[in-house]
């Protein structure tokens, strides 16, 4: 290093700032494929920028003592579109063939007895532009990213007040979703006390950890709340168990499967109205699916709830005729034995394991299972007073 500027040296690069920045991008242009298909504007802005590095090399070489340190400055010139279209991997390419051309030219640029010198400085630099780079392209992820997270916690509130489709839809373009199908609101305790940042980093776990299993997955912490909404998912219950460590204790509650993002307000309607019910199921499983709280949820005054209970179990019953709904209700108040029931009816107790055989298929639940007793139970006594 020499103690003093290279005066002529620096002169004739300032000359050449131009010429050095056409090879360059000329350079680019023969070389590296993907910077050809950019766009002419994008193009001319790289032409600045390289004019612009040259620039502060010269700055740079001024001060061989105590050199400043190389910013993002440097980059000033360009505007944040060109950031977001070439990658970090794309711009120390191009750093890298600047240098090139730097030192190819050095012999030409450095007045006489100081060709080595420039060649060390231009080395030097480039190691700095080069950490300068990765500091800016770091930067931008991180705004990046924190925006994203305000952005997926904006859309869980819109999935939970069931805001139309279309701002559903945008928001999740904005976020990258690609609207994997089906579709599933999950409602579960945050961890702790969690603060904004713990909450960053909550939210990014999950959707990291639905990335490597091949699922779409935004969250938002509300509260005391963790709602994740899953794409992708063809077992709901399933695929939450695998992000179960991100949850708080207590329950888990899976809302149903909606082909698209703009029916999840209804999967979030039946999380969040199994979360508020789920209390009343000290023993249900964890996770739990919105749909077998139904009980729980009519108790809790959800009418959705009640409306299911009719329509997916009470009216079957019911058109299959009188006699399996009286079997089931003479089963259910002789407190679950086959000989009461057959005595009451006036059957052989086989007929009696038919006929509730008969209704397992029909609705899905078993009479002879106390959990699944309790839901025909209710459905019996909602869908008598529908019909009232």
């Amino acid at each position: 290093m020499t103690s003093a500027p290279l005066a002529a040296t620096l002169r004739r690069i300032e000359r050449a700032s131009g010429a050095l920045a056409t090879r360059s991008v000329a350079r680019m242009d023969d070389t590296l494929p993907w910077f050809r298909a950019l766009p002419a504007d994008q193009r001319s802005w790289v032409t600045l920028v390289v004019q612009a590095g040259i620039g502060s090399l010269v700055q740079w070489m001024r001060s061989p003592i105590s050199r400043p340190k190389v910013t993002g400055d440097v980059f000033g010139a360009a505007p944040r579109e060109m950031a977001r279209s070439v990658t970090l991997q794309q711009a120390l390419a191009m750093v890298k063939i600047t240098v090139e051309v730097a030192e190819e030219q050095a012999g030409e640029l450095a007045a006489p007895g100081e060709e080595s010198e420039l060649r060390e400085a231009i080395l030097r630099y480039s190691r700095e532009v080069a950490f300068a780079t990765a500091e800016v392209y770091a930067r931008a992820a991180e705004t990046r990213g924190a925006w994203d997270l305000r952005l997926q916690a904006l859309l869980v509130d819109a999935l939970l007040r069931g805001d139309p489709a279309d701002a559903l839809a945008s928001r999740a373009a904005a976020l990258g979703w690609t609207d994997l199908s089906p579709v599933s609101v999950v409602i579960g305790t945050a961890p702790g006390s969690a603060t904004v940042a713990d909450s960053d980093q909550i939210v990014d776990s999950l959707v990291h950890i639905g990335r490597r299993a091949g699922l779409d997955v935004l969250a938002g912490v509300q509260g005391q709340r963790l709602v994740a909404v899953l794409g992708g998912a063809d077992d709901p219950v399933r695929a939450t168990q695998m992000l179960l460590a991100e949850f708080g204790p207590g329950p888990v509650v899976v809302g149903h499967a909606v082909p698209t993002l703009s029916g999840a307000p209804e999967s979030a309607r039946a999380a969040e109205a199994g979360w508020r019910a789920v209390a009343a199921w000290p023993a249900a499983p964890r996770p739990v699916a919105a749909a077998d709280l139904l009980p729980e949820r009519v108790l809790a005054g959800d009418t959705e709830a009640r409306r299911r209970l009719v329509s997916d179990v009470y009216k079957p019953l019911d058109a299959a005729g009188p006699t399996l709904v009286e079997t089931l209700s003479v089963y259910l108040d002789s407190g679950g034995t086959l000989e009461g029931t057959a005595r009451m009816l006036f059957v052989h107790p086989n007929t009696v394991r038919y006929r509730l055989r008969r209704i397992s298929e029909i609705t899905g639940l078993a009479p002879t299972n106390p959990r699944e007793a309790f839901s025909l139970r209710l459905a019996l006594a909602i869908g008598r007073m529908h019909g009232h």
